[in-house]
């Protein structure tokens, strides 16, 4: 689930228009397995201080394409406090990991 400050932006229709631009751009391929991608990351981790800069927002600059398991490693691996019971699921909120 996108954190409050976020949920306007990415409920918008640019942010929508923008994401669906870019998955046809990289042909729906994960950009670092090449698995089917399936979550549009930011590179720039959106902030509340830059969630109005559509260079940082809407930039395919600052964009790629992940599967959800290429998803789960980014986040994991810079937040040694996520616990290895949950993972990120398809809209980006946290679900139960599989036994």
């Amino acid at each position: 689930m996108a954190r409050e400050f976020a949920k306007k932006f990415y409920s918008s229709k640019e942010w929508k228009e923008c994401r669906e631009g870019y998955k046809k751009l990289v042909h729906g391929l994960c950009q670092r397995c090449g698995k089917p991608g399936d979550i549009v990351h930011h590179k720039i981790k959106l902030t509340p201080q830059n969630i109005n800069n559509p260079e940082i927002t809407l930039s395919w600059d600052n964009l790629e394409l992940l599967c959800i398991d290429c998803h789960n490693k980014e986040h994991m691996s810079k937040y040694s406090t996520t616990r290895e019971d949950v993972m990120f699921g398809e809209d980006g909120d946290l679900v139960q990991a599989p036994l």
